[in-house]
């Protein structure tokens, strides 16, 4: 299948408000049902042992005019628990049979309140993760809530979820995982046969399609990027910080590109990449995901870093791996992590000596000339003195 085929099915998802293709799935069987989950991280692996769908929903976009939501939340927090409670006042997501609010922060905590109450006849369930990252302390903790999930699940499936399941479970998400680290390296070699947008769009059709699918889809798309011939343009090389939560609108990526930066490394859509290495596959799971999550995952302003040295060091790495030129620092307005971290990440690249400049958006973002003239600017300045 050619790239503009592939693209074209993703970007039918990206608009979908509707969720039509997680519908049609569980229409097809009378047992599947389907567990949402807001961005960032939760263990898919096992939803997925249970039988269930892990449906992503990153908020309604610059699709939707937000009007209920308004009333729910207070003008001044980021736009995507407002377009969540959108969609969920307007119907969009009756079809789930449960939802999972990860630990993002103190305003997703208290949209899975709100979640309750408006949905009492859902499961509806706060996911926290430990802060101490000690084995003996968060890791233990973790395993007990590693285990009430999968007890809850296993209620609501109606069936036990084994530890052979999620293994296997583990296992397909492991090839998920090496798919979306070779995406990501091939767009850093060649930025110009994958374009972030294009790669963003990939990464969010699998929020919203099954497992299994995403991984042909992602297979098919790198066998066909590869062999595109595409024009090697004069850009900078940046890495994009700060977007790991609410995902900016399409034309923001695309403007940022056009204004003539290649985007070798970014953190959109995290939650595809948040464990860092392949999982084992035999053992206790739960233990595996545990020391997965303490000890190779992320680093993000959402995860608690216990060493205050050890800020930046996740970003100053991808930055030195993908041989960047520069970071933009781009969060959504009013998001607490981002902009609270980002003055000690700005303070950590200007030790390095690595340039850098900041803006803020919201999903709904529709003026891109001040993006684009900033963007712009930087790239020029890191062509002509970098």
């Amino acid at each position: 299948m050619a790239v503009k085929d592939i693209i074209e099915r993703c970007t039918e998802l990206y608009r979908d408000l509707e969720f039509n293709a997680a519908k049609r799935w569980k229409a097809a069987g009378s047992d599947r049902k389907v567990m949402g989950y807001m961005p960032v991280y939760v263990p898919e692996e096992i939803i997925h042992a249970a039988g269930m769908m892990p449906l992503g929903i990153v908020g309604g976009g610059d699709q939707m005019e937000v009007i209920h939501g308004d009333a729910y939340y207070q003008s001044y927090i980021c736009r995507i628990p407002r377009s969540t409670i959108e969609l969920g006042v307007t119907g969009k997501l009756d079809f789930l049979d449960g939802i999972l609010f990860p630990s993002i922060c103190d305003v997703i905590r208290n949209l899975s309140g709100m979640w309750k109450m408006m949905r009492p006849d859902m499961y509806v369930q706060y996911f926290d993760v430990p802060q101490n990252f000690a084995d003996g302390i968060g890791g233990e903790y973790y395993v007990k809530e590693l285990e009430h999930l999968r007890d809850e699940f296993s209620a609501l499936a109606g069936r036990p979820v084994g530890d052979d399941a999620i293994n296997r479970s583990i296992a397909l998400y492991n090839e998920r995982r090496r798919l979306v680290r070779e995406i990501y390296d091939f767009r850093s070699e060649a930025p110009w046969k994958a374009p972030t947008a294009e790669v963003h769009l990939l990464m969010r059709a699998g929020l919203v399609i099954p497992v299994e699918e995403h991984i042909r889809m992602m297979q098919g798309y790198l066998a066909a990027a590869r062999e595109e011939d595409r024009p090697v343009r004069d850009c900078c090389r940046v890495v994009i910080n700060g977007s790991f939560c609410e995902q900016p609108p399409l034309n923001l990526i695309k403007t940022i590109e056009m204004a003539g930066c290649y985007v070798v490394d970014d953190d959109y859509m995290l939650g595809n990449r948040w464990l860092l290495e392949d999982l084992a596959t035999d053992g206790n799971p739960l233990e595996v995901l545990a020391d997965a999550f303490l000890h190779h995952s992320a680093d993000t302003a959402a995860k608690y870093c216990p060493r205050k040295e050890d800020v930046g060091r996740f970003l100053l790495q991808s930055v030195k791996d993908t041989k960047a030129e520069g970071v933009i620092f781009s969060a959504p307005s009013f998001c607490d992590p981002a902009l609270l971290e980002r003055p000690m990440l700005a303070d950590r690249m200007s030790e390095h000596g690595i340039p850098h400049i900041s803006f803020k958006y919201a999903e709904n973002s529709g003026q891109m000339q001040p993006i684009r003239e900033q963007a712009g600017t930087f790239a020029d300045t890191l062509k002509l003195w970098s």
